[in-house]
C-alpha cells in the first residue's frame, strides 16, 4: 500500500502558519525599534533643554553685566617702562667751564683731533683726545656723572643727534665719543642756548647698571 504523502504543517488550506519563534522575531524587532525611537527623544529632549539653559543664562549674564551687577576683571595693564633718561631741565652751561674729552670709536682717522679743535674754538676746556673701541652706534654718546649733567646738556646742544649717557664718575667733566653716524658740530650761530632736558634717543640700547660705561671703551695710541 503506497504512503500517504507527508502533509507540510507550515501550510494550513494554502496559508503559511507562523510559528511561536516567528511571531517571538517578529515581535522583538518591533520592540527593539519602539525602544530606539524612544531613546532618539529623550536624547533631543535633554539637548533641547541644554540649549535653552545655555541660552537664558546668556541671557541674564548679559543683562547683569549692562546693569552693573556682574563685573568682568579687566586685564592687568603692561608696566610702563621707567625712564632712565634725566628728566630735570638745565639751564646752559658756559662753554669754558667744561671740561670735555673727545674720543674716536669710527675708522676715519683724525676725527677726534678735528672735532676737539673744532671745541677748543668755542671755549671747551678739552683734555683727553683719542681713538677708542666702542659698542655704541649712533653719532654720538655724550657721557657724565650726576654732577657733570648741566656740562654734558651744554655739549648736546652743539652735537646734533647726540644720546646721553650718565656713568658713575663724581666730577663734572663730560666724554664725547664720536660714532659711525657723526657728521658735524652744529654751526656756532646756531646752538640753541635756552633751558632745556637731556636727550636719550636710544634709551631702549642703555645698560641696566647706570654706574658701568654704556660703551666700555678702551683708549688706542693714536687721536
Amino acid at each position: 500500500m503506497a504512503r500517504k504523502k507527508q502533509q507540510d504543517v507550515s501550510v494550513l488550506h494554502g496559508h503559511h502558519v507562523v510559528t511561536g519563534p516567528e511571531l517571538r522575531a517578529t515581535f522583538g524587532a518591533a520592540q527593539a525599534d519602539e525602544t530606539a525611537r524612544v531613546r532618539r527623544r529623550v536624547l533631543h529632549g535633554v539637548v533641547l533643554v541644554l540649549l535653552v539653559g545655555l541660552i537664558a543664562a546668556a541671557i541674564i549674564t548679559a543683562l547683569a553685566i549692562i546693569n552693573g551687577q556682574l563685573k568682568i576683571p579687566a586685564a592687568a595693564p603692561a608696566e610702563e617702562s621707567v625712564s632712565t633718561c634725566p628728566a630735570a631741565t638745565f639751564d646752559y652751561t658756559p662753554n669754558d667751564q667744561i671740561n670735555l674729552n673727545v674720543y674716536n670709536s669710527t675708522s676715519r682717522p683724525g676725527l677726534a683731533r678735528s672735532v676737539a679743535d673744532e671745541f677748543l674754538a668755542r671755549k671747551f676746556v678739552v683734555g683727553a683726545v683719542s681713538n677708542v673701541d666702542a659698542g655704541y652706534r649712533g653719532a654720538a654718546a655724550v657721557i657724565s656723572g650726576a654732577a657733570g649733567q648741566s656740562a654734558a646738556f651744554s655739549v648736546q646742544r652743539n652735537l646734533p643727534g647726540s644720546d646721553y649717557f650718565q656713568d658713575s664718575r663724581t666730577d663734572g667733566s663730560v666724554d664725547v665719543i664720536l660714532a659711525q653716524d657723526y657728521s658735524a658740530l652744529t654751526p656756532p650761530d646756531l646752538v640753541d642756548q635756552t633751558p632745556g632736558t637731556l636727550s636719550c634717543p636710544r634709551e631702549s640700547r642703555r645698560v641696566a647698571d647706570d654706574d658701568k660705561w654704556p660703551v666700555f671703551p678702551s683708549a688706542a695710541p693714536t687721536p
